[in-house]
């Protein structure tokens, strides 16, 4: 069953397989679920598949395929497990991946065989974007996902990742200590341990509200702005954890032996948004130089 909502996910049928995945894939790339009502591993890959296809805004489009109603499918693709992913471009199939992929797996996936994320259509501007994941939400899908498939470390990676979001720290760099080779040096596990020194600033912090109040109270008070910044930036939000040390450098550059521009710096290494970071570091620099 597909969501009506999203313009990119619909069921694929034998009957319907020609029109809508192999001709369709002429002019635009299908990715293809297998899956099946039974299959758990396919419960939790099926919804991070469909926020794919709209973030990616029709650069792909996502064909389900339910193999219990579609045997037939199933064997043509030579399908022997469920959940597996199969990517068809130009007319032709270029391989089937089974199991549930991590959300980070599956956008590298893409970008191998050339889907990259496109913009909005012009008339879904005015709508709004789509809610991002919650991050707690995140952090119960992913145990539940780990649990399934324990042998799967990039789960691990996974979760560490999302427990960061939500200030697990401790937790978060327990799983990243247990990470195999080939993970540990991982770029998104090295910016994960970048992201741990700044939850470590937040060890005993007051929490968002008190810390807005502080400020609202007295917009010089530059420790509870910078731990305000810290916790926005682990917490996600890493555009307005920017702001707050910008405010920092703006106010006083000469703070805690330059506290403003040491914290630019490391938040600059483990954000993955070249926009923003080039952005704010031009103000960063027009700031010291004045």
């Amino acid at each position: 069953m597909t969501d009506a909502s999203n313009p990119y996910v619909f069921d694929a049928t034998a009957a319907t397989f020609e029109d809508t995945v192999i001709r369709k894939s002429l002019e635009t790339p299908v990715l293809v679920d297998f899956w099946a009502t039974w299959c758990a591993p396919c419960k939790t890959l099926g919804p991070v598949l469909e926020k794919l296809a709209a973030e990616y805004h029709g650069a792909f489009v996502l064909a389900k395929v339910d193999v219990d109603k579609e045997q037939e499918l199933a064997a043509a693709f030579q399908i022997r497990s469920v959940p597996t992913i199969a990517v068809v471009k130009d007319g032709q199939v270029l391989g089937a991946i089974p199991g549930a992929l991590p959300e980070g797996q599956l956008r590298e996936m893409l970008a191998q065989v050339g889907i990259q994320p496109a913009a909005p259509a012009d008339d879904a501007v005015a709508e709004a974007p789509a809610a991002p994941l919650d991050p707690h939400a995140e952090v119960l899908r992913l145990r539940k996902l780990a649990e399934i498939e324990p042998d799967k470390a990039e789960h691990q990676l996974d979760l560490a990742l999302a427990l960061l979001q939500t200030g697990a720290a401790v937790e978060a760099e327990h799983l990243l200590d247990k990470l195999p080779a080939n993970l540990a040096t991982d770029e998104r596990t090295i910016k994960a341990r970048a992201r741990l020194g700044f939850a470590a600033l937040l060890k005993d912090a007051p929490p968002l509200e008190v810390l807005h109040a502080a400020i609202a109270s007295d917009p010089a008070d530059l420790r509870a702005r910078h731990l305000l910044g810290v916790r926005q930036l682990v917490g996600g939000d890493a555009e307005a954890g920017l702001a707050q040390f910008i405010d920092m450098l703006r106010r006083d550059k000469a703070y805690a032996d330059g506290l403003a521009r040491k914290s630019l710096i490391d938040a600059f290494r483990i954000l993955d948004d070249a926009d923003l970071v080039s952005r704010v570091r031009r103000q960063m620099s027009a700031l010291l130089l004045v």
